[in-house]
Formats: structure tokens, sequence, C-alpha cells
């Protein structure tokens, strides 16, 4: 069932998305080469207490397995897709594609985000896989209006990716949130227009395209977190959290 939320809830998950966007663009600044993923980690959790939130992704419970994820920050890079734990020797160097995931938890309520940072010298193919994740994140979030379809969101993603000549991921989905990180209901990145429930105000979803420059196709590491592509490819993710208010999506988690 997708929730409705009342506007006491919504004024939570503005200020929960807000230092969401704040923190992951603080942290993108800091992507250069040779700086460790960990110390991307560390800057993000040591923020979010800081701010006086609660790191949403730190010990959250691995669905296939028994074991939590170990950081607050998801740090993917290249074709590692999503997930992506930042370890101490994890090292970022010229020419990788960054994937930053993350979130908080502010008084019982979530806020989601996620963007991928080139780091130069970067060659025009990555650049415009980076360019054309983000795009179809937007041309998701105008999708979502008062009497449109769910699919009609993940349509307008996947038009738009393979217009460009890239492959929507299928095995991670979009969702909602609320008081809890993930919520009914999974929101694809693909598929026709004009299925599924019939979106509302006041609904809140975290929309997030991830893109793949070959193969679609992803496997799990070892670390039984990190997904990869399964041709080596890169790929980029970004992703905010949205309220349908006034007849219009609202992005909560945008930093103005």
């Amino acid at each position: 069932m997708i929730t409705i939320k009342t506007e006491e809830e919504i004024k939570k998950m503005r200020e929960a998305g807000r230092i969401t966007g704040l923190i992951l663009q603080e942290v993108s600044k800091m992507v250069k080469p040779g700086i460790s993923a960990a110390k991307l980690n560390s800057f993000a959790e040591e923020r979010t207490r800081e701010l006086g939130a609660i790191p949403a992704f730190k010990n959250y419970p691995n669905p296939f397995s028994f074991s939590r994820y170990p950081a607050a920050l998801c740090v993917s890079i290249n074709e590692e897709v999503v997930h992506g734990i930042p370890r101490k020797g994890k090292i970022i160097r010229e020419g990788d594609i960054v994937s930053l995931d993350f979130g908080v938890k502010k008084d019982g309520y979530y806020g989601d985000s996620a963007l991928t940072v080139g780091v130069e010298p970067l060659d025009e193919r990555k650049k415009k896989l980076i360019k054309v994740t983000e795009e179809s994140l937007y041309k998701g979030i105008e999708a979502a209006k008062p009497g449109a379809r769910l699919s009609d969101i993940s349509n307008a993603v996947q038009t738009y990716v393979e217009s460009h000549g890239f492959s929507v991921i299928r095995d991670f989905t979009g969702h909602g949130i609320g008081s809890s990180l993930h919520e009914e209901p999974q929101i694809p990145n693909f598929g026709p227009k004009g299925e599924g429930p019939i979106l509302r105000e006041h609904m809140i979803f975290a929309i997030e395209p991830m893109v793949a420059m070959g193969t679609w196709m992803v496997r799990i590491t070892t670390d039984g977190w990190t997904a990869v592509t399964t041709d080596g490819l890169p790929s980029a993710h970004f992703e905010h959290t949205i309220v349908i208010k006034e007849g219009k999506p609202e992005i909560l988690t945008k930093v103005n």
C-alpha cells in the first residue's frame, strides 16, 4: 500500500531531505584523485551526527544474507553500480566516475539521494553517461504528477536513457519512503506507460535511475553488497526524494 503523508510528515521529510542533500553535495566536492572512499564515508557520518540526524544506511540489513551494511555512505566506482562499500584501500583515481548514494533519518523520517561525479580527465563517453543519467532522473520526476500512473515514471526514464544508447539497470528500483527507508511501491526504471497505481497528492517517492554504458545485467561481488555490471563497463546513478504536492513534484533532497 502506498501511504499518503500528512503535512507534518512532509515537514519532517523536507528537513531530512535538506540534510541529505546538503551532506551529499559536500561529499561530492571532496571527490578528487587520491582520496579514499573511507575518508568520504567518515566525513558523511560525522557531518550527519553534527546536524542531529542518523545515518540511514549504516547497519541496514541485507535482504539476501545476515550481514548489515557497514557504512553511512555507498561509494561505487566505474563498473560498480550501487552499494559499493567505502573501504580504506578504495582510492579514487583520475578518469573514474564515482556514484555516491546517501541517506539520513531525522525525527523518525528518511531522506535518500544519489549523484555521480566524474574525476577529470574524463573521456567523452563517461561524461555523456553521467549527463544522460542525471537528465533521466528529471524526466522521471516530471512524470510524477497527480492522476498519472506509477509506470509513467518508469517509462520516462527508460525512454530517455535508451534514446541515447545506454541501458537501464533492472535489478534495482526506486521506492516509496517515509518512516521507513524503503516503503511501497517499488519503482522500476523501465516499463510501459499507463500501468500501476494512480499517483496522488502527498505521495513521497525516491526516484533513482541507474544507467549502464553497456549491458544492464549485474552481479553481486563476494562482499555480498556491491553490484557490478557483468561486462565491466561503467554505470552512473542519480536519485532524489520527491513529494507530489500542489499538483506537481517537489524535490525534497535538492540543495538550492
